[in-house]
């Protein structure tokens, strides 16, 4: 291995010594070896310190950077990338693992296909005991030729995003602000590497994705479609925590400005401006919701400063 791996694996982490261990296993028995991992940990209070030292010292390609305080996960999942001295980067959920063949086939997807600017697996849903749960089934048309169709799916069909969880060509990534401090940050970044490239999916079931009760999907009532992005905010930025925020807006807002920021022709960004009208018309009620959070947030903290 030269003196930058091709790949890096980036490891962001706060209190996550249940399931770390066997995401760290899972990286280190994949059959390609040229990478390294970078490990952010946001300040944790439980073992995840020392699962870390003892696996950094076992493999030198494991490198660990410890925060002195949480400072969130838009902010440790940067830090992670801005660590990285990969050509090709990835985002591991600590609670994930990979199959054996995943750095494998998703290299192999970026190597023989520059116009591919992130390639993924098929992902299978697992239980907290590592059970399969049920295999992922939304299809996006991230594939496609056509810049339209990529960004038209990404901005108005329903799906999880686990396709911020592949293999991502770092020069592409580089051009974006990277994830955004709001709900649905990942879904934005997606649109804008969508702008950039095609995606590649692998046909084989290589990311295991854990179901479990401590982390923020589930936490934020964001699984299965839910919408809780106000308290989701203060989780990819605990400084504003009792700020008044509008999510919904702000993806707006960064959806809107994406299209000004990639070169692009006047007939997509035609089209990009239709489907985020598309977009508002289907989350009109919870851009209301927005405002009238806004306005009660705003005088309850109008009556607390006055109190």
């Amino acid at each position: 291995m030269g003196a930058n791996p091709t790949v890096t694996i980036g490891i962001p982490v706060y209190n996550g010594a249940n399931y770390l261990k066997q995401a760290l296993d899972s990286v280190l028995a994949q059959s390609y070896t040229d990478f390294e991992v970078v490990i952010t940990d946001n300040a944790s209070t439980d073992a995840t310190e020392e699962i870390c030292q003892i696996y950094a010292r076992r493999d030198s390609r494991i490198r660990y950077f410890r925060s002195d305080i949480n400072r969130g996960a838009t902010w440790n999942f940067n830090r992670a990338f801005k660590l990285s001295r990969g050509s090709y980067f990835k985002w591991l959920a600590h609670d994930d693992m990979m199959a054996t063949d995943f750095l494998k086939e998703c290299v192999a997807a970026l190597d023989n296909n520059p116009g591919v600017v992130l390639s993924y697996s098929k992902v299978r849903m697992i239980d907290s005991e590592g059970g399969p749960i049920e295999d992922y089934g939304i299809s996006l048309a991230v594939g496609s030729s056509d810049v339209k169709q990529r960004v038209r799916d990404i901005m108005l069909a329903w799906h999880l995003c686990y396709e911020v969880f592949g293999l991502i060509r770092v020069s592409v990534l580089r051009k974006t602000p990277l994830m955004g401090d709001y709900g649905h940050a990942d879904g934005v970044l997606l649109a804008r590497l969508a702008m950039m490239g095609r995606f590649q999916e692998a046909p084989q079931v290589l990311l295991f994705l854990r179901r479990h009760a401590e982390q923020s999907m589930a936490v934020y009532g964001l699984e299965g479609g839910g919408n809780d992005y106000h308290s989701y905010t203060t989780w990819f930025d605990p400084l504003k925590a009792n700020h008044i925020v509008y999510p919904e807006w702000r993806i707006l807002y960064e959806y809107y400005k994406s299209i000004w920021q990639y070169p692009l022709n006047w007939k997509d960004r035609f089209a990009f401006h239709y489907y985020i009208i598309r977009w508002v018309r289907q989350n009109i009620r919870h851009l209301v919701r927005d405002v009238f959070l806004g306005f009660r947030q705003m005088a309850f903290l109008t009556r607390k400063r006055f109190a």
